[in-house]
């Protein structure tokens, strides 16, 4: 399973009164460089990711089952003829 985590930061350039702008022509003003957006992936171990399905609960599961996870719909399906058998 690998995760996606990003942080993203915004530059405004700040506004100068235009008689600002006239007592500086020489001056050139760079245009403002936005920063880089960093995203970091993270791979847990197939150890990791039992124990997440393990302790996910029934709702999650159903959800998950239903976007279409087959190890969701079969978990589901085994609880369902456990529970008929009883």
């Amino acid at each position: 399973m690998a995760i996606s985590v990003s942080n993203a930061t915004q530059v405004q350039a700040a506004a100068q009164p235009p008689a600002a702008r006239q007592t500086a022509p020489a001056a050139k003003q760079q245009p403002a460089v936005p920063q880089r957006v960093s995203t970091d992936t993270v791979k847990i171990s197939a150890a990791a990711q039992a124990l997440q399905e393990a302790t996910e609960s029934s709702a999650q599961t159903a959800k998950e089952a239903s976007s279409g996870d087959v190890q969701a719909r079969s978990l589901l399906a085994r609880e369902a003829a456990a529970h008929a058998n009883r």
